[in-house]
Order: structure tokens, then C-alpha cells, then sequence
């Protein structure tokens, strides 16, 4: 039996405790906010020493640790692969709508459900276990692998991926030539880019008066009504798509895009989306509201900048004089994409197809993760996870298949790139 195959069998023998280590990390909640991922981080440190591995602790914040790992091969110099992942979570708004507790890890033989458990304590779980597996194999590697397993990405990540790739020396250690991240992404697909983000909070000032005087004042929850209906314009502009990605935004990426992410995803895989996430104003129902202050998400597409949309809004704000805005800087990213002629990308495809038989297809994603800061630096930076349905939701839930999928294929991947020539 050769290596890899023996790689295999292992992997088809501890399904089980792979499974619990699944469940064990989804009943260390971790919502951010607030932040608190001591315990999941524990639960990763315990379950790498269980499994001979050594791992260090990197916490510019106290309660927010960023827990990491690497080895050199034993085969001599080569690439350097890292996986990485975020154990920090969405809060849970309604915890009693959970028939089992948002932060239960209970297994109904074919799901596991919970906080995180697909964004993205499933993918995070998969490369703990891949590179387990991996280390324990050192003497046959050639290159190195580097685990890092952070927190705060639900915040923007200055205190996680961010801060480890430009406070661990220059270059970081965490820099490595390629990176595997396992944010839902569905099985049908590999990630090579997402949208960006643009963060504004907006604030409406107007008179304040005893609500039967409207004709003095309409108050600043309609006026920011009437402005929000006006930023929904920008969902009607286009991007200049870059030519060497154009062809993968084809039929069939679309049509897997709506698989995957819903009916109507490839509608806006090139468009900008406008959600206003908050809003604030009034202090009594009978009286006209001096101040209202709302938050808009705005998704950029691939070829388009901030700055155009920004542009806009000065425009439309002329005819809104009672408003204006601040961009929350730490929040907002341009879009970003890597290469998707790498062969790392290549074997990825060719590990998921040989797990799933499925052969995925290269796509952007929608949502923003930790790959942003890898691309913004060249770095070829893949995702390959679970599906997205359900993740930041009541009810959320990975298939135990589709885990076992993305811990195969990570194990795999890293393996035959590794031992590639």
C-alpha cells in the first residue's frame, strides 16, 4: 500500500472521531461579536497535541487567540502550503429558535448542527484534521505546511489572518506560496475571488417637532427612506471585468452559482448589491425624529472600485443636504481574485472530483473572507468548503458527506501538491 493510499484508509477508518471533533468545536461557541474564542481555540490545541502535533498560541487580544502550527517536510526544501481558517462565528439572534440549542453539536446521523457549523467550524475542522494527518506523514513530504486557525474574521481580521501576516516577521512566516481555505464555498466549486465590501454609515439630521406638525419637517426616517430607495440605483451598474477571468462568469458558472448559493446568485456575481444591515432614529412614536442613523453593506464586483461608487453617492447626496456619511475603513476591502491557472488549483480540482465525482468549477464568491489579505499580497489563494446554505442562520447545519468531502480533499490536495513535480 503506498503512502497515499494509506492516507485514505485513514481517513475512511476515523470518520467518526472526526466527527466528534466537528461537534466538540461547534459547543465551543464563539460568537463575534463579542469576540471570546478561547474555548474553540482550546479544543484545536487539544485535539493537535492528542494527534502528536505542536501548535502556539499568537493573541494580540486576550480573549481572541490565533492558534497556529507548522512542519517541515522531511524529503527536503519545496513549497510551503498554509491552511487557513477562522474559529470566531455569527452571534445567534433567536437561540430559542433552535429545536437543540444553537450551540448543541448534535448529530442526526447524517447532519451536524450549530453555530459555525458551516461558516466555517466544518472547514477549519477539515484542515486541523488534514494537517494532522499530514504532519504525521513529515518523512514523505517534501515543503512545509503551516496551519493557522484564527479569530476575528467575522470583524474584518486585523486581529487574525492580518495581524499574523504582518507581525510575524518580514516576510511572515504565514505567508507561504499557495493557500487552501475551507469557507463555504459548495462542493460544485473551487473559490478564486469574491466581491468586495464598502461600509458607510450614514446619518440623517432634520428638525425635531410633535409628530402632527410633518408639514414643518419630515423628519430624518424619511428623508433616510427616501435616500436608501436612491443608493438601490447602484445595483444597475456594471463592472469592467479584467479579460483573463471574463470566461469563468460563463453558463455554467452561473448555473452553479444559483446552485449552489440560490436561485438568483448569478444575477449578482457582477453587480453591486446594496443591504443597509442597521437603522436607527426616533425616540417616540408622536414626535418627528431629529437624527437617523443607518448602515449600508455595499458588495463590489470584481472590476469595480470604491471609488466609483462613492462618486455616486457625493451625486446623490446634493439632493439630500440633511445627510452625509463616514466609509468604515477597517471594513471595507477592495474585490480581489487570484490566478486560476495554478497547478495547485489544478490538483484541488482533480482531489475534489476523485472524493466527490464531481468535477468543480472555478468561481467568485459573494461574501468576503481572510483569502483578501493572501491575494492583495499574489498569492494563490483557493476555497474549498461545504455549501453556504444556511451559514449566519437559525437552524445552521453541515452535511456529515460534505464534511468528510472537504477533509479529504483538503488532505489530498495538500499531499499531491506537495509531492507534485
Amino acid at each position: 500500500m503506498s503512502v497515499r493510499e494509506a492516507i485514505i484508509s485513514e481517513l475512511d477508518a476515523n470518520r467518526e472521531s472526526y466527527i466528534t471533533f466537528l461537534q466538540q468545536l461547534i459547543q465551543a461557541a464563539s460568537p463575534n461579536p463579542p469576540g471570546d474564542t478561547t474555548e474553540a481555540a482550546r479544543v484545536i490545541q487539544d485535539y493537535l497535541e492528542d494527534h502528536g502535533a505542536d501548535s502556539e498560541i499568537v493573541a494580540p487580544l486576550p480573549h481572541a487567540p490565533n492558534v497556529v502550527a507548522d512542519f517541515r517536510g522531511g524529503r527536503g526544501a519545496g513549497k510551503r502550503v498554509i491552511l487557513n481558517g477562522h474559529i470566531d462565528t455569527y452571534p445567534v439572534e433567536k437561540p430559542d429558535a433552535w429545536k437543540n440549542g444553537p450551540y448543541s453539536g448534535y448529530n442526526d446521523r447524517s447532519i451536524i448542527h450549530g453555530r459555525g457549523a458551516v461558516d466555517m467550524k466544518a472547514g477549519i475542522a477539515a484542515s486541523v484534521i488534514a494537517y494532522t494527518i499530514l504532519r504525521n506523514k513529515t518523512e514523505s513530504l517534501k515543503g512545509s505546511v503551516g496551519l493557522m486557525a484564527v479569530s476575528d474574521e467575522e470583524t474584518g481580521g486585523k486581529w487574525g489572518t492580518r495581524y499574523l501576516l504582518e507581525n510575524c516577521g518580514k516576510p511572515s512566516r504565514w505567508v507561504g506560496d499557495v493557500v487552501l481555505n475551507g469557507e463555504p464555498g459548495g462542493l460544485q466549486s473551487i473559490r478564486f475571488g469574491e466581491k468586495g465590501t464598502l461600509r458607510i454609515t450614514f446619518t440623517v439630521e432634520a428638525q425635531g417637532l410633535n409628530g402632527a406638525y410633518t408639514f414643518l419637517s419630515r423628519g430624518a426616517n424619511i428623508v433616510a427612506s427616501r435616500l436608501i430607495d436612491k443608493l438601490l440605483d447602484l445595483e444597475n451598474l456594471e463592472p469592467r471585468l479584467p479579460e483573463e477571468i471574463r470566461k469563468y462568469f460563463d453558463s455554467r458558472a452561473r448555473e452553479i452559482a444559483d446552485e449552489i448559493m440560490g436561485e438568483g446568485a448569478s444575477g449578482v456575481l457582477l453587480k453591486p448589491t446594496v443591504n443597509v444591515g442597521t437603522i436607527h432614529g426616533g425616540v417616540k412614536v408622536n414626535t418627528v425624529p431629529e437624527e437617523c442613523v443607518f448602515q449600508a453593506d455595499i458588495r463590489l464586483p470584481i472590476g469595480m472600485e470604491a471609488s466609483t461608487i462613492l462618486g455616486l453617492i457625493d451625486q446623490y447626496l446634493q439632493d439630500f443636504p440633511q445627510a452625509s456619511y463616514k466609509v468604515q475603513e477597517a471594513a471595507s476591502n477592495p474585490a480581489n481574485f487570484c490566478t486560476t491557472e495554478h497547478p495547485f488549483a489544478g490538483i484541488i480540482a482533480k482531489c475534489a472530483e476523485e472524493v466527490m465525482s464531481i468535477k468543480p468549477v472555478m468561481l467568485a464568491g459573494l461574501g468576503g473572507t481572510d483569502c483578501k489579505f493572501y491575494r492583495y499580497r499574489g498569492i494563490p489563494t483557493y476555497v474549498y468548503g461545504p455549501s453556504p446554505k444556511g451559514m449566519g442562520g437559525s437552524h445552521e447545519a453541515v452535511s456529515i458527506d460534505e464534511f468528510m468531502a472537504v477533509v479529504k480533499t483538503h488532505t489530498l490536495a495538500v499531499w499531491d501538491f506537495l509531492n507534485h513535480e
